[in-house]
């Protein structure tokens, strides 16, 4: 499991070692839950925007190609309204 606070000032990132087991037939179904260590790896303390802007600055120039341009912004777009059309449609697969 994997939780993001970016409000946290240290530890923004936390992955849990937490699962579920199963064993037996379907008749005699079992369950076991495994929880075990948090991990926090080290995250930059820069503001995200702040290396966008950074990025673009640069791309400028020096006469580069973004790699998150216009079009990659179009395909995310799409990929997001896909999610929405299918969460209505309670989970139906929506193709791009």
């Amino acid at each position: 499991m994997l939780v993001w606070n970016d409000l946290e000032a240290d530890e923004k990132i936390k992955i849990y070692d937490k699962g579920v087991q199963k064993s037996g037939d379907v008749y005699k179904l079992l369950v076991s839950y495994r929880s075990g260590d948090m991990w926090a790896p080290r995250v930059e303390q820069v503001e995200a925007l702040k290396i966008e802007a950074a990025y673009f600055v640069d791309c400028i120039m020096n006469d580069k190609q973004p790699f998150n341009n216009g079009v990659a912004g179009l395909q995310i777009v799409g990929i997001l309204e896909a999610a929405d059309r299918s969460l209505q449609q309670k989970g139906k697969i929506v193709q791009l």
